[in-house]
């Protein structure tokens, strides 16, 4: 499997490209502010073909080139209901002064076509099998994806959820923290250790070094439950 990316824009946001292999199929994941020329030079480098373009959730960092992207390869974006609204309307995910720093107007629109994620989904794309696990706390309507590689190793792409040494922030709006705290106990450390975890902004890491090291996970999972006689 085919992992590559780059930190997009001032937000310096991660977006990736996931294929079988060079020379094949892709799929590109949050194209952010800034993304198209990058993202048009990696495709080329390794000879991809996007099908899709999925979003992890709707906040404009992540979703700043995805109606260029789309449309100038003629593919859907992917996103969760919840977040759909964004699209068209950024500022409804953002906080007053950040709103206030572009004037109180930032004009996006969608794609021409979108589809909508279901929790527990497998998307098949680019010859690849995409899990969807519905992850609010962001926002209402984050997504992490998870594929597995040929060594049978779990990659997630886990947006603003699940950082290196820290999480997405909740204080947003549509930000809830115990929804953040319910995701990340139910959905991100149920994984294996050696879950290879891509975020949505900084390094990669694992769901190992996070459960050991990252203070916000500290006390999350639920006790082991006794053996019955």
């Amino acid at each position: 499997m085919l992992v590559a990316g780059f930190p997009a824009g001032s937000f310096q946001t991660n977006c990736y490209v996931v294929a079988a292999g060079p020379g094949e199929a892709c799929v590109v994941v949050d194209p952010g502010q800034d993304a198209v020329e990058p993202l048009d030079a990696l495709l080329a480098e390794h000879r991809l073909t996007p099908v899709a373009v999925l979003l992890t959730h709707g906040h404009f960092d992540h979703t700043f080139s995805v109606a260029p992207v789309c449309d100038g390869h003629d593919v859907p974006a992917w996103i969760h209901p919840d977040d759909r609204e964004m699209l068209a309307d950024p500022l409804k995910g953002i906080s007053a002064d950040a709103a206030a720093f572009f004037g109180g107007r930032l004009e996006l629109r969608e794609p021409r076509e979108v589809r909508e994620l279901a929790d527990g989904a497998a998307l098949d794309l680019a010859g690849l099998t995409l899990r969807v696990d519905h992850t609010p706390g962001h926002t209402p309507g984050s997504v992490v994806f998870t594929t597995p590689t040929e060594e049978g190793v779990e990659v997630v792409l886990a947006g603003d959820t699940l950082f290196a040494g820290s999480i997405g922030r909740t204080d947003l709006p549509g930000g809830d923290h115990e929804q953040m705290l319910a995701s990340l106990r139910d959905k991100l450390l149920t994984r294996t250790d050696d879950t290879v975890v891509l975020p949505g902004h900084g390094p990669t890491t694992t769901v190992g070094r996070e459960r050991a090291s990252n203070p916000f996970l500290q006390g999350l999972e639920a006790p082991a439950r006794g053996r019955g006689l």
